[in-house]
């Protein structure tokens, strides 16, 4: 099953996310398919970037979103 949900970098008390389209049975920073935007919550000024055209393939494809992506969308 193919999700799109995000990855954590950055480093300790300064998070930063990745929003990446990867298996269901990968780990939250492990292997990924492709990458979708970007997700910045201590950053104001762009605080979020997402490729739409791409998610919206995806969606089409049978991906899943995940809670907290589905809640950024909306």
């Amino acid at each position: 099953m193919v999700k799109i949900r995000l990855s954590r970098k950055g480093i300790r008390k300064k998070p930063f996310y990745q929003i990446i389209v990867t298996n269901s049975k990968n780990s939250r920073d492990g292997r990924f398919i492709e990458k979708l935007g970007y997700f910045d919550p201590l950053n104001s000024n762009k605080k979020l970037q997402l490729n739409k055209k791409r998610i919206d393939f995806w969606i089409s494809k049978g991906a899943i979103l995940s809670k907290r992506i589905y809640s950024l969308i909306k």
